[in-house]
């Protein structure tokens, strides 16, 4: 079938979507080099010069001063005569030692967009790239991961629950083993909807550590239903015992063969009569649907070795590969956010 025939004209608009395409990456970079470079919270201290900022930030003053220009000239900042300041209501995202900070986000998405920029390599030869850490190191890109995971799912993970819970998925829940738990923040939404039940986070250590910090600084009524389990779910069994397994935004890390491993441990690990809820992307059976899904598999695709995202009936027929019956799209979001349950077979 041919192309369309343009639209008269249409070439100047056909050109300037293309050239907003083209130079999306930049405001990421701005606000991604600033938070890299702690540039928030020493602007926290109020209006200040580019010279005391390149100065307590270690770094060039021509290349902060550049910087600070292209921060204030999208609004981030306030710029009047040679002194700076965070814009209003700006602050409590972006500085690291606030609740509400996405700070560690901003940095995870410049870890993206290192291996983004190399997406051509990726697409050539079917693995990932080469990741090149931040000038924070390796080990604070790691923090800033789970860090980011926590902040974005904090918004989302009470009004998901609740979904669940107001449709009786949750109802008879006794034990939730939140399988790669990372900071808890999903155990602590699912506790608080289930007031009787008991949870394991289950992560590799330096999730736990993070983890553990958050839920000890919570009320003792919840905190004390939690315990932790260090480990790793490609290689480790999982703790047993639970009723409902809470696999949260784990299977497009992998292939599909991976993941029929883990839900065999998964599996395993349940009850009799238990259950397991995945959330994930679920694609649409064209895979072009939802959008976010599509450019989210090549972000796998640059980042992990088999990783991608899968349809509900590829989902469906793994989970009953592994040991599950009655697979249903529980939830369905237009991305992160859809929920996929299943049924132990005993």
């Amino acid at each position: 079938m041919s192309s369309p025939i343009p639209e008269p004209n249409s070439a100047p608009l056909l050109r300037k979507r293309i050239e907003s395409m083209m130079t999306g990456f930049q405001p990421c970079c701005v606000l991604g080099a600033a938070s890299e470079l702690g540039l928030f919270d020493i602007l926290d201290a109020g209006p200040v010069t580019a010279e005391k900022i390149a100065d307590a930030a270690e770094a060039d003053l021509r290349g902060v001063r550049a910087l600070l220009d292209a921060l204030a000239a999208l609004d981030v900042l306030i710029k009047q005569g040679d002194r700076y300041e965070i814009a209003y209501g700006m602050a409590p995202l972006l500085r690291d030692d606030s609740p509400d900070t996405m700070g560690p986000m901003i940095r995870h998405w410049m870890t993206c967009l290192r291996s983004w920029g190399r997406l051509a390599d990726s697409v050539q030869s079917g693995k990932p790239v080469h990741k090149e850490p931040s000038i924070r190191g390796t080990d604070a890109d790691r923090e800033s991961f789970i860090g980011g995971m926590h902040s974005i799912n904090t918004l989302s993970a009470g009004p998901l629950i609740e979904r669940l819970a107001h449709a009786g998925e949750l109802e008879g829940v006794t034990c939730v083993l939140d399988v790669g738990g990372a900071s808890g923040t999903w155990t602590i939404a699912l506790l608080e909807a289930i007031p009787d039940a008991l949870a394991t986070v289950f992560d590799l250590p330096d999730a736990i550590e993070q983890a553990k910090q958050r839920i000890r600084a919570l009320e003792p009524e919840l905190r004390d239903r939690v315990c932790f389990a260090s480990g790793d779910f490609y290689k480790d069994e999982l703790p047993h015992g639970a009723d409902l397994a809470w696999v949260s935004a784990i299977i497009h890390q992998n292939g599909r063969k991976e993941n029929v491993a883990l839900f065999k441990k998964v599996r395993d690990a349940l009850q009799p009569g238990g259950r397991i809820a995945i959330r994930d992307v679920v694609m649409q059976s064209d895979r072009l649907q939802p959008t976010p899904g599509v450019l989210f598999a090549l972000n796998m695709l640059v980042n992990t070795e088999t990783g991608g995202t899968f349809t509900f009936e590829e989902i469906a027929e793994d989970l009953k590969v592994a040991g599950f019956k009655e697979p249903e799209l529980t939830i369905e979001s237009p991305f992160m956010d859809t929920v996929v349950m299943a049924t132990r077979v005993d």
